[in-house]
């Protein structure tokens, strides 16, 4: 990872964590009511990709199942998860979005219905430095779906990034920042048909 980068992520992580030093670890049933609660949020990311760029873009949160990053230029690109599918829209390809089914995600694990990282063998490890705790988590029953990686803040207690480890071992980092949860979000935004003709339009 070269210097601009590590730099770049330093300057994020000093933000985020500013003034949470007295934080306490949480609990796996903290975490889990605090993702069951969180219904709607938005807020730009940064995304640390498997090659070592940098994304950046909005991200929209509809839960249960629905989720939404809109990547800025130059990538123009667009992930959707909605209607039990997650689609990739690559802003270069003219063949439509690579579609696969959103529980056979890592991601499906914070977008389900009901979480549960009590569940046995849910979760696979839990770590804290006093500032964040730091979950990983994977489907119990099909683990070789990959894992995610998540970074909590407590009082009050807030998702800050996750790292997502697909089936083959990529791994993708999304950090959040002036993530602000509740609030309308339109259910088009999550619609994959509609962004595919709006994007034929």
């Amino acid at each position: 990872m070269n210097k601009r980068i590590l730099s770049i992520i330093t300057a994020i992580a000093l933000t985020l964590y500013a003034g949470a030093a007295t934080a306490q670890q949480l609990s796996l049933g903290q975490i889990s009511a605090y993702l069951n609660q969180l219904q709607t949020a938005q807020g730009g990311f940064t995304q640390i990709n498997a090659d070592g760029t940098l994304s950046t873009g909005q991200i929209y949160i509809k839960r249960p199942g629905r989720i939404r990053f809109e990547y800025n230029a130059p990538a123009d690109s667009m992930v959707l998860a909605g209607g039990g599918q997650l689609a990739i829209f690559d802003a270069r390809s003219n063949t439509g979005p690579e579609r696969y089914p959103l529980n056979q995600t890592p991601l499906s694990i914070i977008l389900q219905d009901n979480v549960d990282f009590e569940r046995a063998d849910m979760v696979t490890n839990v770590t804290s430095d006093g500032t964040t705790t730091t979950v990983t988590a994977q489907d119990p029953d099909n683990p070789n779906y990959g894992s995610i990686q998540m970074v909590f803040t407590a009082n009050p207690v807030e998702l800050r990034q996750w790292i997502v480890t697909d089936e083959t071992g990529t791994e993708t980092t999304v950090i959040l920042n002036d993530l602000v949860s509740g609030g309308a979000i339109r259910d088009i935004l999550f619609n994959i048909q509609a962004e595919i003709r709006d994007r034929a339009g």
